[in-house]
């Protein structure tokens, strides 16, 4: 028997699906602004569109601190924020936090474009990649002769070989010439034989790291003979060089440990079992994580958040239809007066006397409308347009008007 579902449990079910996906809990999206309108209670509706499709999006009262230009259709921008389902109308929208002009990301746009160009040529190909010996006497570094980098590397390497030769090219890894200097240097130890090459710096923003993802750098790293590492920054930064590179390493304290293998014996059984207890405890905080991560989905569906969002907007919807439905009132009773007025206009005294007619009274303001009513020498008013006229009875003749 076929199971059939309200139309109410299809959005809730479609809902719960957004909830549940955390890439749409924080995203950023770019694109075109088009039927941006500023609604009276300060909240902004707006659409991204580009030559795919279009999204419609909101920014709420509250988020436009997020806001620090006024936007208008045909901006390029950025917008961050949460992709959620309108429950009520069934469909989906981006509900805004953030907004920038897009091109302050024109950095990370050259990085994307020389990454798709390599990547096509094949140099990120797994099967060009060389595996990095277990076993090796010497090691090359090309980095900053100063930085903190040489330092974890040179501790880390001979606290797990103290009979390891290590090799420091003195590159410039920041500024003008920097990309030149690494160059050089991966060249010079590929040249002098060495084992391993560890290509790296300490952390950074996208400029400071910026002469790792120059294409002559990736293109010494991909032409080298000689096994690289490349430990650029912390774990969350990516450079070319960490694509083009044989091996890529988070940090480069964990670029040394990948390079230089723990030669005592002893050592190398309770590294073995200093990782199989990491193992176990990483399973076990991502069994615990996992349940938390469900519970708090769970609670982000119950949250009063949602349901007072959707209210808000059943309440805006509820706005509009009172104020059009008291616009069209006020049309009609206008349209309603308007017959009204031409009516009466008709019946108006001072219409009669446009039209060449006259209102004639007695000395004590009576209407005169026989002759009956005056004798000679009366005096009257006679009322026109522009004035009052006094006159005196001369004469009266009697006359039948009626046909």
């Amino acid at each position: 028997m076929k199971t059939i579902y309200s139309v109410g449990q299809v959005n809730r079910y479609v809902k719960n699906m957004f909830v549940q996906d955390f890439v749409l809990k924080k995203i950023y999206v770019k694109g075109e602004v088009s039927n941006c309108k500023y609604h009276p209670s300060g909240h902004i509706y707006f659409s991204l569109k580009d030559e795919t499709g279009v999204l419609s999006c909101v920014m709420f009262a509250g988020n436009r601190r997020g806001l620090a230009f006024r936007m208008k259709d045909g901006d390029r921008v950025v917008a961050g924020g949460t992709v959620d389902v309108y429950e009520r109308d069934g469909r989906y929208q981006l509900y805004a936090k953030e907004i920038t002009l897009e091109g302050a990301g024109a950095l990370y746009e050259r990085f994307l474009a020389l990454k798709a160009e390599l990547e096509e040529m094949g140099m990120f190909a797994q099967e060009y990649k060389q595996p990095v010996p277990k076993y090796i006497k010497r090691l090359g570094v090309v980095t900053a002769p100063t930085g903190a980098a040489i330092q974890d590397i040179r501790n880390i390497s001979l606290r797990r070989n103290p009979y390891l030769q290590i090799i420091l090219y003195p590159a410039l890894v920041q500024g003008e010439g920097a990309a030149d200097s690494i160059v050089k240097g991966i060249h010079m130890l590929d040249q002098a034989g060495v084992d391993v090459i560890i290509v790296g710096r300490g952390g950074g923003s996208i400029e400071d790291l910026w002469a790792f993802n120059e294409e002559k750098v990736a293109r010494a790293v991909f032409e080298c003979r000689t096994p690289v590492i490349s430990a650029v920054g912390h774990e969350t930064d990516f450079t070319i060089t960490d694509f083009v590179a044989d091996l890529r390493a988070p940090t480069p304290s964990a670029a040394a440990e990948l390079a230089v293998d723990n030669f005592r014996d002893t050592l190398s059984a309770l590294v073995s079992y200093r990782q199989r207890l990491e193992r176990g405890m990483s399973g076990k905080l991502e069994f615990y994580r996992a349940r938390w991560k469900q519970y708090q989905i769970h609670l982000q569906y119950l949250s009063p958040e949602s349901r007072l969002r959707e209210n808000r907007e059943r309440l805006l919807r509820l706005e509009e239809a009172l104020r059009t439905a008291a616009e069209w009132k006020i049309q009609k009773y206008r349209h309603t007066l308007g017959l009204y007025l031409e009516r009466y206009k008709g019946l108006s005294p001072l219409e009669k006397l446009n039209q060449g007619f006259a209102f004639v009274t007695d000395q004590k303001g009576r209407p005169v409308t026989s002759i009956a009513q005056v004798k000679q020498k009366d005096c009257l008013e006679i009322s026109v347009t522009d004035g009052v006229i006094r006159a005196e009875v001369v004469k009266c003749r009697k006359e039948d008007w009626n046909l």
